[in-house]
């Protein structure tokens, strides 16, 4: 049981390591990262919050989760606002061939 349990941690690790480094890849490509840091972000929040995200991301330090979070956010598509906004756009009466 113990290694099925190592098995399930280190394969979410992998693939939250995956997604992070394509997150940043897209942000790197979009122009968002680059070789310079020239801007300081500084705010109070809860620690639990930053160490229950560094453990969820995989990350260690503040700066890689900030990075991240701050890239995901930029790179976010609006797929939920367009399928949203799709209803009532398909009749009725199609036949799905369901």
């Amino acid at each position: 049981m113990a290694a099925q349990t190592r098995m399930v941690v280190e394969g979410e690790a992998t693939v939250a390591l995956t997604r992070n480094k394509l997150v940043l890849e897209q942000a790197k490509a979009a122009g968002l990262l680059g070789a310079a840091k020239n801007t300081r972000l500084s705010g109070r929040v809860p620690s639990e919050l930053i160490e229950a995200a560094k453990k969820r991301a995989h990350v260690t330090s503040d700066t890689e989760l900030l990075e991240l979070a701050l890239s995901r956010l930029a790179l976010e598509d609006d797929f939920g606002a367009r399928l949203v906004g799709r209803k009532g756009s398909v009749p009725a009466d199609i036949d799905l061939g369901v």
